[in-house]
């Protein structure tokens, strides 16, 4: 079989002006759009409106440092330990910096904030799934009025033990 030898300096670039090119530049990025499709959007920040106003929320800065929690929020040193979800439900990203909102359809009118934990699973997540890990959790409970903002209330318990409970 003979072999066929093409030589770049032998191809001709003639019929390449810049006006084609110019022409064929938004086929090809619609093309290199489309090939990015496949891979996953990053989650969309949910926005929520709190009743309570206070002078300092998490993700406010003092000398340069970001505040982690608020009035209202419970701390929790966790030494990396892993936060499980204590029922099935959807982790969202929040509007806040460095911090997740999980909602469970068994408690529709709650929803809880979760600000420190890295590595977090957004979206869909079962019971007993990991939500994420760190060095420390500030959890705040919020119930939904009937306006549609939301208020922080007491944490229960027993919520927070299943959540931190070993996988």
């Amino acid at each position: 079989m003979p072999a066929i030898a093409l030589s770049f300096s032998a191809f001709s670039w003639d019929w390449l002006s810049w006006r084609k090119l110019a022409q064929y530049l938004p086929l090809m990025a619609i093309a290199v759009g489309l090939s990015s499709c496949a891979t996953r959007s990053a989650p969309v920040p949910r926005s929520i409106t709190l009743q309570q106003q206070w002078a300092l929320n998490p993700g406010d800065e003092i000398a340069g440092n970001t505040v982690a929690g608020s009035l209202g929020d419970i701390s929790l040193y966790l030494k990396n330990a892993q936060v499980t979800a204590p029922f099935d439900g959807k982790l969202e990203l929040s509007e806040l910096e460095d911090c997740a909102l999980y909602s469970a359809p068994e408690i529709p009118a709650y929803l809880f904030r979760l600000c420190g934990l890295r590595d977090i699973a957004y979206g869909k997540i079962k019971a007993g799934k990991t939500i994420g890990k760190g060095k420390y959790l500030s959890f705040a409970t919020l119930r939904r009025q009937p306006d549609g903002t939301w208020i922080i209330v007491e944490p229960a318990k027993g919520v927070l033990e299943r959540a931190l409970a070993p996988g």
